[in-house]
């Protein structure tokens, strides 16, 4: 793929993570309130409206100064992914490569929207459903804001056996997180980087030998 097509289509699979994720994420904020569920299929697909301070499936740094703290390094280990991509575009790196990384950037774009604006440009969802630009302003300032989460599987669960060491009379649930669009964005990336460095980055080493081996016969 040269340069021209792998920039179209990182622009167009990045900007619709982004439109989808923002579109799903301003429909839940402006109609559900905080902990409020439906479900789309059965008891194990649902839509459950929680906010979060922190980074993907709620981890977070404490107070205000950490949730800064937070925001600054996502934007600034965003900027070192875009500037990534653009090298390895440069350099016509591998497809599979640029696409992972692409993920990953979009998804954090689409949280650190969130965490930058949500806060300014919605009131609280606790008592009620949240306003889009509210007249008496938002709930939070400027880098403030909480993520927005909402899909949750919680595929199968069941109570540990007594007997069991460690874990015994507890309850297990999989899967327990609740995360938004981004957040799967990043961890399909995460997971596609892994096998793209573990096993496709290996495959085409063997393929450049083997090309170079015929070469030099």
């Amino acid at each position: 793929m040269n340069n021209k097509k792998i920039t179209r289509t990182v622009i167009i699979l990045a900007t619709a993570i982004l439109v989808v994720d923002q579109i799903v994420k301003i429909w839940v904020k402006t109609h559900f309130q905080i902990g409020e569920e439906v479900s789309l299929i059965g008891t194990w697909c649902r839509l459950h409206f929680i906010e979060n301070r922190g980074f993907a499936f709620g981890w977070a740094l404490g107070g205000a100064t950490g949730k800064v703290v937070l925001t600054i390094f996502r934007i600034l280990a965003s900027a070192f992914v875009a500037w990534l991509i653009a090298r390895l575009i440069r350099q016509q790196g591998r497809t599979s490569l640029i696409l992972c990384l692409t993920l990953i950037f979009a998804g954090a774009v689409g949280n650190i929207i969130d965490s930058c604006f949500y806060g300014l440009i919605f009131n609280e969802s606790f008592y009620s459903v949240a306003t889009l630009f509210p007249p008496e302003g938002g709930y939070a300032p400027l880098f403030q804001g909480r993520v927005v989460d909402m899909f949750y599987f919680p595929l199968f669960q069941f109570d540990w056996p007594s007997w069991v060491p460690f874990v015994g009379g507890q309850h297990f649930e999989f899967f327990r997180a609740i995360f938004n669009v981004a957040d799967a964005s990043i961890t399909i990336g995460v997971f596609w980087l892994f096998f793209d460095q573990v096993f496709l980055k290996i495959k085409s080493l063997k393929s450049e030998e083997k090309v170079n081996g015929k070469e030099q016969m």
